[in-house]
């Protein structure tokens, strides 16, 4: 039995490793790959979709996303993943064309001609399924839930309390959370145990495959980038956590999280805390809950998967 999903990304490095393990498990329909602009512009982001998509010699619809933020400038995070988005770690050019379709076009049309629901997995911010909720709200009922990488309960990477993600586009971020529709949160708070040490990198440079040594560059970039910027979280010096990925393996293997049940508000106009996800783990606002908020994820495990997806697409 398999699982549909739509991935909305901005690739990026951790958004590549997240592709990887959607890749690698034939168990996800993948339906469209939707590209956000985040850690890299537009024109970056969907570029490596392409690329990346072609290399893993996968035939999946690709739809450019909006350029901008709502009503913010769009910030990257390029000093992270590279000027190319990707470490600096260069793929053949693309087979796979953009599509004819915009992505808040092809995402509803996809939704829409389901006979089943869709999990909609979000790795970048949420500009593009903001606007496709606020543009197309007979969507809801499609979208089974949304597994996101954003937000934090404790403690920011742009600001002290705002994750990447949300910071970039709140406005959209708050729609979303505000929608009606189930989301899964893969927070910092989760997502700064999902990481993979240099031993580990050194496991996937010894499977010995093209694709495999692109990865463990990629991940040595990251981490050497990361320790020059806020994105490191202190005492992970050799370490890299792979944030995006958490948002797949949810969907994936959920036994492998815990969470808790909340409901999360976005902070859009806080002078230090724009950005900020605001979680009511002591249920004090007395709102129904809007969000699964993942803390725990069982590292050993994750990481072999993830291995273990790097292993399949180099055969």
């Amino acid at each position: 039995m398999t699982i549909p999903v739509i991935i909305d990304c901005d690739p990026g490095i951790d958004d590549v490793m997240a592709l990887t393990l959607a890749f690698a498990h034939p168990e996800l329909d993948i339906k469209l790959i939707t590209t956000e602009a985040g850690n890299q512009t537009q024109e970056i982001t969907i570029h490596n979709a392409r690329t990346f998509t072609s290399y893993m010699k996968k035939n999946i619809e690709i739809a450019r996303g909006l350029d901008q933020p709502f009503f913010r400038k769009l910030e990257t995070a390029d000093d992270v993943h590279g000027e190319n988005g990707l470490g600096n770690v260069e793929f053949p050019e693309p087979t796979i064309q953009v599509s004819n379709r915009p992505a808040i076009e092809a995402m509803k049309e996809t939704l829409l001609s389901s006979d089943e629901q869709i999990i909609l997995i979000a790795t970048g911010p949420l500009t593009n399924v903001g606007a496709l909720l606020l543009a197309h709200p007979e969507v809801k009922s499609k979208i089974k839930y949304i597994s996101y990488m954003g937000g934090a309960a404790v403690g920011g990477n742009m600001s002290p309390t705002a994750e990447f993600n949300v910071y970039v586009d709140p406005h959209a971020a708050d729609i979303v959370f505000r929608s009606g529709v189930p989301i899964v949160m893969s927070g910092l708070d989760v997502t700064h145990k999902a990481y993979v040490t240099l031993e580990e990198i050194k496991e996937i440079e010894a499977i010995g495959s093209d694709f495999a040594s692109k990865v463990a560059k990629m991940l040595r970039f990251y981490i050497y980038s990361a320790k020059q910027t806020a994105f490191h979280a202190p005492g992970f010096e050799d370490q890299i956590h792979l944030h995006d990925l958490c948002a797949v393996s949810y969907v994936l293997t959920p036994e492998l999280f815990e969470g808790d049940d909340c409901y999360v508000a976005v902070e859009i106009e806080g002078k230090f805390t724009a950005g900020t996800t605001v979680i009511d783990y002591a249920q004090q606002t007395g709102l129904p809950h809007n969000a699964k908020v993942l803390h725990t994820v069982n590292r050993e495990k994750f990481v072999e998967q993830f291995i273990d997806a790097v292993q399949k697409m180099s055969l």
